[in-house]
């Protein structure tokens, strides 16, 4: 069933990525915001229904090691994007103020996840009060990126490799309808197989004797982030660059929802509280991986060592101290 589940989001992620490209020319919202809105949360639809059904049931490890621990995962997974593009370093050609607009978003966010983490467990009808903070932030954060990409207050110096977001004729030839109904379709997809990973992550866990973080962190959270590796790659060999690295970082944004969501369904109080050490280092270290992706989208280096920038040695480097803090820890 894991496996099943692996192969369904994997190809959904590429047919959904052409969808939404061909809606944010359609609807002229621009591929940044059409990345951290429409390819951000049908992507993370798999791992916010695993994160709910999880925080149902009660388990609460699972439940958040999944939600941090794909922001982690998608940001390493940017680096490898990254490689796909030949031509210079992803964050140089895709510079745009909305996807810094949104890197700023991301780290607030999670921010406000360590201080509920650490904030008396006092709940108001079973919900912490960092729920409806994180809840009202992102939606006070979209608006943010809309008008920062309609009405930009500066602009990143323009140079041979800049790709700008502008619609393709390509992209017109579908009809609204039409892509809506994919869209949708192919979202409910990936909410379906969200519900099965839970199942079989669970069974697994209980049968190889894993700690449900680590099985969280390590295994949940890298499959049912398979969605942003797909489309990331996908976008890059379509060219939309600036949608590869929104729908990264807005999933990312959309990830932390996950939290707010599982704080709604666990009833046990809050489910800040219920946070370890492994979940706060991980979420420290995601925060300076996206402290590291905003550096490099402000420098704009245009070739780097191995081909990407330094900002993504950097996040790889810092993913890969994760993982063997987990591992140590676990």
């Amino acid at each position: 069933m894991f496996l099943a589940c692996v192969a369904i989001v994997a190809t959904a992620g590429v047919r959904i990525t052409a969808v939404v490209d061909e809606l944010a020319d359609r609807t002229r919202v621009g591929e940044a915001l059409a990345g951290a809105v429409l390819l951000g949360a049908t992507t993370s639809l798999s791992g916010s229904v695993l994160s709910v059904t999880a925080a149902l049931k009660g388990n609460a490890d699972l439940a958040l090691s999944n939600a941090l621990g794909g922001i982690a995962v998608q940001t390493a997974f940017l680096a490898v994007a990254d490689l796909f593009y030949r031509r210079a370093n992803l964050e140089h050609a895709a510079a745009s103020a909305a996807n810094l607009m949104q890197g700023a978003l991301l780290v607030t966010l999670m921010a406000v996840i360590l201080v509920g983490a650490f904030a008396p467990p006092v709940t108001l009808f079973g919900i912490h009060p960092a729920t409806p903070v994180l809840l009202a932030t992102y939606a006070y954060g979209l608006r943010l990126i809309q008008s920062t990409r309609d009405q930009p207050m500066w602009q990143p110096a323009r140079t041979r490799e800049t790709r700008e977001d502008v619609p393709e004729e390509d992209n017109l030839r579908r009809s609204l309808r039409t892509l809506l109904i994919a869209f949708l379709g192919l979202g409910a997809l990936l909410g379906a197989t969200g519900w099965a990973l839970e199942n079989a992550a669970t069974a697994i866990a209980e049968q190889t004797g894993l700690a449900q973080t680590t099985m969280g962190l390590l295994l949940t959270a890298t499959v049912t982030s398979l969605p942003e590796l797909v489309t990331s790659v996908a976008a890059v060999r379509r060219g939309a660059l600036t949608l590869a690295v929104g729908g990264i970082i807005g999933g990312n944004a959309f990830d932390t929802l996950f939290t707010a969501a599982s704080d709604i369904a666990y009833r046990d109080g809050s489910i800040y509280a219920e946070m370890g050490d492994d979940l706060l280092v991980w979420v420290s270290l995601s925060i300076l991986m996206t402290g590291a992706l905003l550096m490099g989208l402000i420098r704009r280096e245009e070739q780097g060592p191995g081909g990407i920038g330094f900002e993504s040695v950097a996040v790889l480097l810092l993913y890969g101290l994760g993982i063997v803090l987990v591992v140590h820890g676990g």
